[in-house]
């Protein structure tokens, strides 16, 4: 694909061209593109949820959905000793899957820091585990040639000034409770310690690649951009780290600049979403079963073909998938998550090329039907994910003349172009379509992928 192409495809890149729309900062849409290139091109990361929840297994929000007093969540922090951990045994899980990048909770909703923060005691070197476990993090995945992104969590039920809001864990009964419970709170001293916070984040660690805040709830009983002081905040970021991508959930949907990418959670998207009429950025993020904190009686688990399907759909709309991995309390991927890592470990060993440096096929090549079309846009290799696999003869509707060569992605072997086989099929084709001639058993791979090199 030649630049004007792709520059038309991804950007997104600074979410129009409309020269009235307000904006935070210089950036070019090409400057963008640039920056935002090895996201688009690696296109699948690990999200990872760890901190004090994975003692009592059940959901990161437990502390919320409980209704856990302080004192009584006190327990987990003086308990917390993840003995077994072993950051450079996660990056190699996460690289063997075939993720690129990832990101990890520094804090999380319930306040506590993975990281050596000096502006709170409520952190794992204070823990019995001594250490901060952010450093060795970052120096285990990058160690591995992954990127590294951080979530950091703009919520904090822990903070003394943090004002108790309707998502809090100590919020209360009625409307009549709030006021009381916000009299000595003074929302302003919060937002200095976010901010530090943040800046100490950005500061230690060398090159951090993302910036994961989460989350705005405008409205009564809730937060928004005002009370995260977030157009200072994102300007402070991008000072410190220049070249980072920033989610979108800071409540700046005000600026065209305000986020880097969209961040739908937890569902598929029909389309490539878009911003007034324009195609943007987009990242999912997902688990792998129903919860984002290691949840030890959680049985929802996705199986193989679920989560491959939710790769291969997600590239095929110009996304990114962040798949998200729940540590124990002990520091190891328990062994369902080690499963489906393994699982799609093995599919991207033979099938990556359909992923990495893939988006949405150009609209001229049609979805033959019960598959995904992934295209590569530098190679101009079209790649047709078989989500059920056909027999024998499989139509390529209206790609004669378009294809000078196909097989199959994960040995490379010849798929013949040819006129089908059966009499009845050959009246019920288009003068424009396709056939291919497939083996009868299916290849033994969870989906096979068929390459298509397309005529000059």
């Amino acid at each position: 694909m030649k630049r004007s192409l792709l520059f038309i495809l991804l950007c997104a890149a600074g979410l129009s061209a409309n020269a009235q729309e307000k904006r935070l900062f210089n950036e070019t849409p090409a400057q963008k593109e640039k920056r935002l290139a090895w996201w688009t091109n690696d296109r699948f990361g690990m999200f990872i949820h760890w901190g004090l929840y994975a003692l009592p297994a059940r959901h990161e929000w437990v502390q919320q959905r409980e209704h856990i007093s302080e004192t009584a969540y006190r327990q987990y922090f003086d308990l917390f000793n993840p003995d077994l951990y072993n950051p450079r045994e996660w990056a190699r899980n996460a690289k063997a899957a075939g993720m690129k990048y990832a990101v990890i909770t520094t804090k999380h909703h319930d306040g506590f820091c993975l990281f050596d923060s000096k502006y709170t005691d409520y952190k794992a070197t204070n823990t019995p585990a001594k250490r901060d476990l952010i450093r060795e993090w970052v120096d285990a995945f990058r160690a591995e040639g992954l990127r590294v992104g951080f979530y950091y969590s703009l919520i904090d039920w822990h903070h003394p000034q943090f004002t108790i809001d309707g998502t809090h864990a100590h919020r209360p009964a009625t409307d009549a409770g709030y006021d009381e419970l916000n009299k000595n709170r003074d929302m302003n001293k919060y937002r200095t310690y976010m901010h530090n916070q943040v800046r100490e984040l950005l500061s230690n660690y060398g090159q951090i690649d993302m910036l994961w805040l989460d989350f705005s709830y405008p409205g009564k009983r809730g937060k928004d951009h005002n009370d995260w002081g977030s157009v200072d905040l994102i300007k402070m970021v991008r000072k410190l780290q220049p070249g980072i991508i920033v989610n979108d959930r800071l409540d700046l949907k005000e600026y065209a600049d305000g986020g880097d990418f969209i961040t739908p959670e937890q569902f598929k998207v029909p389309s490539w979403p878009t911003v007034n009429g324009q195609r943007v950025p987009w990242e999912t993020c997902q688990t792998f079963s129903g919860s984002w904190g290691y949840y030890r009686d959680e049985n929802t688990w996705k199986d193989n073909k679920q989560l491959l399907v939710l790769l291969a759909e997600t590239v095929s709309k110009g996304g990114n998938l962040l798949l998200n991995v729940g540590p124990t309390a002990r520091g190891k991927f328990d062994a369902r998550a080690l499963k489906a890592l393994n699982g799609m470990g093995d599919w991207m060993e033979y099938n990556s090329r359909a992923i990495y440096g893939c988006t949405q096929a150009p609209d001229s090549f049609a979805r033959p039907e019960h598959s995904l079309l992934t295209y590569n846009p530098t190679t101009r290799r079209l790649y047709v994910h078989l989500l059920d696999y056909p027999l024998q003869n499989f139509t390529l509707p209206g790609y004669k003349g378009k294809i000078k060569y196909a097989q199959f992605l994960h040995d490379n072997s010849e798929i013949k172009i040819s006129a089908p086989a059966g009499h009845w099929i050959k009246s019920e084709l288009g003068a424009n379509d396709l056939n291919l001639s497939l083996p009868v058993i299916k290849p033994g791979v969870e989906i096979p992928v068929i390459e298509l090199i397309l005529a000059d």
